[in-house]
């Protein structure tokens, strides 16, 4: 492992020490490394939009905007491929949050996230999007009973880039 120096004014070191302490990092090192991964796994996910990812949009919207609620259904509807799971939840008698999980071609998803969040009334859009390597099929074996079968069920699998 490598060791570097960096130097930081009182204020902003005041400021990382204070992160450092309320996210309960053990040392500065470790809350380096996390902050290092994250920027440059959000900058490969700018750059790199032919691989895939999996992501979470979280929005707000009022869902007495007009029609909004049937656009956002309509949007929902036509990238089913690329949506896991939607979660709404009501928030108050104007205002519902929706968080889909996502997966897919990195411009796909980024491009559904876009149009959510660009639909009048909808607010606080989010995307938050991981890098994956998309697994080949695999056929699995299952046990039963000492006899052997295979079943050829091809389940696909997604790995997400290693932390380095």
């Amino acid at each position: 492992m490598d060791r570097f120096t960096v130097s930081l004014d009182e204020e902003l070191l005041a400021q990382f020490d204070d992160y450092i302490r309320r996210r309960g990092y053990g040392n500065r090192s470790e809350a380096v490394r996390d902050i290092l991964r994250s920027t440059l796994e959000a900058e490969r996910l700018t750059e790199e939009e032919d691989g895939h990812c999996i992501a979470c949009l979280s929005y707000i919207y009022n869902h007495h905007e007009r029609e909004l609620a049937r656009r956002l259904t309509e949007a929902s509807h036509a990238h089913h491929d690329l949506t896991l799971s939607t979660l709404h939840v009501h928030l108050d008698h104007e205002n519902c949050m929706e968080v889909s999980v996502l997966q897919g071609p990195t411009r796909a998803v980024r491009r559904f996230a876009d149009a959510i969040t660009a639909e009048t009334g909808v607010r606080h859009g989010a995307l938050n999007a991981v890098p994956v390597e998309v697994g080949h099929s695999h056929d699995h074996q299952h046990d039963h009973g000492g006899d052997d079968h295979h079943h050829g069920h091809g389940h696909a699998h997604v790995h997400s880039s290693p932390k380095t």
